[in-house]
């Protein structure tokens, strides 16, 4: 290949090779079906930038933009999508080729915005006035997706946090409790972690790798051990034992759960002074994690066995509009619990036979008439001198929604509204959203009504006069008043 040709070639990248020979025969017709074929949207420009024709691809983009014909391009895009249209325009002019792909923006009077990527080739001069063809490819569907992107980033940040905070509540609980607590894996019942009051009974050797619990205990404990360990792998719980350490005299009663995480099962060992003596110190440890329960932002409450309640938190009474615990303890829970018996029924149930329910979701009536959406968790705690039932209880109505907000939705919650004072005077907020409210009404009555304003405003219990007034008033329909 000679240096001439290879200099043709590269100049006809991405170009036809040779349209001469192939397309110079075609009429305006074809060229015309070539080009709205080619894109959704095509735009004929004359040399000012004015739209002399326009072609759609389908009907739903002809909507809302079938008015564009004898305007220039400028006035039919967004503010910020203007200074691209003018750098196109002035690229065509001044090289005389295709302008670079660009992304505008059309306003829509009621959805969002249409988005287009746009290009602009110039037509053959030898045909008559400068003409340009500005070809725009639909990017709606992209526009969605990435929408979508963002509210799933949004959800995953705000879900990295909460599991923050909740492993922070974890480990300030794990490391304050005045039991010796210990994690053991179910397998090997090698040591995984330990709370300071577990080293401080063990000693140092329990930090070594190869240590296991039966190591610390004298020789009668360790037969009884090693059988609740075997019922803990075949039932899940055991019955709490009685066991003394080969370095202590003291006696302690050793109490054992088990749990899976991620494809492990593990053990969680509780070790209690059989005849506990707590000093001041170990007695303010746990004033502090009952603060610390009793501060917590999600809802929080313990019941007996048949689901009545023993005590909860603040966060449980604020989701039930009650003034005090005095107004809760005794009741059973169902009676702000889910939509009728059946959601308690079912949670106790499972408590029973697993022990542990995760992410079970439900409803929370409050004592007002409020419903909220909620997510609980629960655990079956079965030893010590009162057995009983623990819930955790999240409030899941304010996550964010995959479907993005129009500008005619109402405020999901009173808090939405009530972010707008101080900022907005109250007659404005209530102005807007009564407003709001019968602009939706009146529409809502027009399409019931296929558009017949006497049965409209029969509907809405208004005379005829007044429906056309509001009809003018928001811009709804054609506000012709009849005589």
């Amino acid at each position: 290949m000679n240096s001439r040709q290879q200099t043709t070639k590269e100049t006809t990248i991405g170009q036809f090779e040779s349209p001469e020979q192939f397309l110079a025969g075609l009429d305006a017709q074809t060229t015309a079906s070539l080009i709205s074929a080619a894109a959704d949207v095509a735009l004929i420009l004359d040399e000012h930038g004015v739209i002399q024709d326009v072609a759609f691809s389908n009907n739903e983009l002809r909507y809302g933009h079938h008015d564009w014909l004898g305007k220039p391009w400028l006035q039919t895009v967004t503010i910020e999508s203007q200074p691209k249209v003018e750098e196109m325009l002035s690229e065509v002019v001044s090289s005389g080729s295709s302008a670079k792909w660009r992304h505008i923006n059309h306003p829509s009077a009621d959805s969002a915005d249409l988005a287009l990527l746009y290009t602009i080739v110039p037509l053959s001069r030898d045909a008559g006035p400068h003409r340009s063809v500005a070809f725009g490819r639909d990017l709606r569907s992209q526009v969605a997706l990435q929408q979508r992107l963002v509210s799933a980033q949004l959800s995953m940040e705000r879900d990295y946090w909460r599991l923050r905070h909740v492993e922070t509540r974890y480990r300030l609980l794990f490391q304050v409790a005045a039991e010796a607590v210990l994690i053991l894996d179910a397998t090997s019942e090698k040591l995984e972690e330990a709370n300071p009051a577990a080293y401080k009974l063990l000693g140092e050797k329990a930090r070594l790798t190869t240590w296991t619990l039966n190591q610390s205990l004298d020789s009668l404990s360790a037969p009884a051990v090693l059988q609740m360990f075997a019922a803990l792998r075949l039932r899940g719980r055991a019955d709490p034992i009685t066991v003394c350490f080969a370095d202590s005299a003291d006696v302690y009663t050793l109490s054992g759960s088990l749990f899976r995480q991620e494809n492990s099962t593990h053990f969680l060992i509780r070790v209690t002074p059989l005849k506990p003596t707590e000093s001041s110190s170990e007695s303010s440890m746990a004033q502090l994690m009952l603060r610390v329960v009793d501060n917590a932002p999600d809802a929080f409450a313990v019941t007996d066995l048949d689901g009545r309640v023993l005590t909860v938190n603040r966060a449980f009474l604020e989701l039930t509009q009650l003034a005090s615990e005095a107004l809760v303890r005794g009741e059973p829970l169902q009676k702000w619990l889910g939509r009728s018996g059946v959601d308690m029924n079912v949670l106790i149930s499972n408590l029973r036979q697993r022990g542990t329910v995760r992410l079970f979701a439900t409803t929370l009536q409050g004592e007002y008439g409020s419903t909220t959406d909620v997510e609980i968790s629960a655990v079956s705690v079965t030893t010590g001198d009162q057995p009983c039932l623990g819930f955790t209880i999240r409030d899941i109505g304010r996550r964010l929604s995959n479907e993005p907000l129009t500008s005619k939705d109402l405020p999901r919650s009173a808090g939405q509204m009530t972010e707008l004072v101080g900022r907005v005077p109250l007659r404005d907020i209530v102005r807007e959203t009564t407003d709001l409210i019968e602009e939706l009404c009146i529409e809502a009555a027009l399409e019931l009504t296929g558009d017949n304003r006497a049965a409209a405003a029969e509907m809405l219990g208004l005379s005829r006069q007044s429906l056309y007034v509001k009809l003018r008033r928001f811009g709804v329909g054609d506000a012709v008043v009849e005589n």
